[in-house]
């Protein structure tokens, strides 16, 4: 399988050459060139499989000219062999035709372990192989920085760099990340919001100037499409539980930066019935906007009580224009040109044919609280307030009660202490065994200025692997 970048002009490249690269050479984002799908007959043949077995025959085409089915299925039984719950991705009942994917199971208590985790592994791999070291930089709005290294730490030839914004994550995020100490980990506290440490990251990509001969960036946020593609997996997971291929589910993802509920899309084109996909946002909702109005516009950013959706521009959306603008890598390019100057407006047909599997909703702090509070009352099933959001847009009034509903859980609840208090249940969620001292560690990080250039600095000057 070979990858293409979504502004059309950047060079095919291999798997492997597209988990060392991330962002495309001419500012555009990789996807594959054509997808695997699944016949009716072969999706009934996976309903049996576990998780490990299932992201093997999900993964497999994505990555076999870099690794054979027998490497890779080490890689994955290792994977997820540290998750803390045997079915890796258990589904929760919480209504008639109302599920939970409980996706926090994994060392950091948050979904993008799932991708992390298996990301470090197969990067690893590759390095060893080639014999390279590279620098890790990534921005957080909370849950990345700790997937990240938790997933890349162990790796003897990485330097990495996580950015985050000053003040602005949860306490159990930043200490997640913050308390891992090594000479290969660096956690920059920017003084600015997570936009600002996005920009610097996509700027470093295009410039790597500032990096020693021999080094280069690799991506370990969304915008590497290893992520996107381990995400995959879950979706058919989740299906297969609930009838598939007989029966089709919907699927409430709160998002802001697109990749995850992105991956679901791409799941439903390799041949998972989905009957629909949920945009949930915060009051950062762009996205929400945008597939209301077709207008992509970038508005001031809010700091709410789910702070890993608080994003203005959602760096994967690039992915799905690429497909409704029939692939035309050029127009995505002039498009893209157009959004750093500005808002854009996407055409009525790319709408249109958005619109037939997308719908979005927008749930404020209250309402987030308010569910939090409903869900506890009825279950004592406690949700965090990202999991919220998605349940609250899939609980709206109006929404298809026919369809099952499964709600992305993103994150573990004790992740949010302050949302839970706010919510007044009564209760309070517990760190897991594994995290009970994690007041008690000590924290390593650097503030640093919403400066480019000073951050590029401390980069070049802290490399050790």
């Amino acid at each position: 399988m070979r990858y293409i970048s979504t502004r059309g002009s950047a060079p095919t490249l291999s798997f492997e050459e597209v988990l060392l690269t991330g962002l495309a050479s001419d500012g555009g984002l990789y996807v594959p060139e054509s997808l695997p799908s699944f016949t009716s007959a072969e999706l009934e043949a996976m309903a049996s499989l576990d998780y490990p077995s299932l992201a093997h025959r999900i993964l497999l085409p994505f990555v076999e000219e870099a690794f054979t089915g027998e490497e890779l299925r080490e890689i994955i039984d290792d994977t997820y062999a540290v998750f803390r719950h045997s079915a890796v991705a258990p589904l929760v009942q919480l209504d008639h035709n109302q599920w939970v994917l409980e996706l926090f199971h994994g060392p950091t208590l948050a979904f993008k372990d799932f991708a992390l985790q298996l990301l470090g592994r197969l990067l690893d791999a590759i390095l060893k192989r080639r014999g390279e070291k590279v620098v890790i930089m990534g921005a957080t709005s909370g849950d990345t920085g700790s997937a990240a290294i938790a997933g890349c730490e162990r790796c003897e030839n990485i330097d990495i760099f996580i950015l985050h914004p000053h003040g602005r994550v949860s306490e159990v995020q930043r200490r997640q990340m913050t308390t891992l100490s090594a000479p290969t980990i660096h956690n920059l506290a920017i003084e600015g919001n997570f936009d600002d440490c996005q920009a610097m990251v996509k700027a470093s990509f295009r410039d790597q100037s500032f990096l020693p001969d021999g080094r280069r960036l690799v991506a370990v946020n969304s915008i590497n499409w290893a992520r996107i593609m381990a995400q995959i997996v879950y979706y058919f997971y989740a299906g297969l539980r609930l009838g598939a291929p007989h029966r089709a589910a919907a699927y409430s993802v709160p998002t802001g930066n697109f990749g995850d509920i992105f991956a679901g899309y791409l799941a439903s084109k390799m041949g998972l019935p989905v009957a629909q996909l949920m945009i949930a946002t915060n009051r950062n909702d762009v996205l929400h906007r945008l597939l209301s109005t077709g207008d992509y516009a970038r508005q001031t950013l809010e700091h709410t009580l789910s702070p890993s959706m608080d994003i203005s521009v959602s760096s994967n959306f690039e992915r799905l224009m690429f497909d409704l603008y029939e692939r035309d890598g050029a127009a995505i390019a002039s498009l893209m040109a157009a959004f750093d100057d500005g808002d854009i407006t996407l055409s009525d047909a790319a709408m249109e044919k958005a619109r037939q599997l997308f719908a979005s909703h927008r749930v404020d702090d209250a309402q987030t609280l308010a569910c939090i509070a409903d869900v506890w009352g009825r279950t004592e099933y406690l949700l965090d307030p990202h999991s919220a959001i998605g349940y609250a847009a899939a609980t709206q009034p109006g929404a298809n009660t026919q369809t099952p509903w499964v709600t992305l859980a993103t994150a573990h609840p004790a992740k949010f202490p302050d949302a839970i208090k706010a919510s007044a249940v009564g209760t309070t969620a517990q760190l897991p065994v594994h995290l009970a001292d994690l007041f008690e560690r000590s924290e390593h990080f650097d503030v640093l200025p919403n400066d480019i250039a000073a951050v590029q600095r401390f980069m070049s000057g802290h490399l050790g692997a």
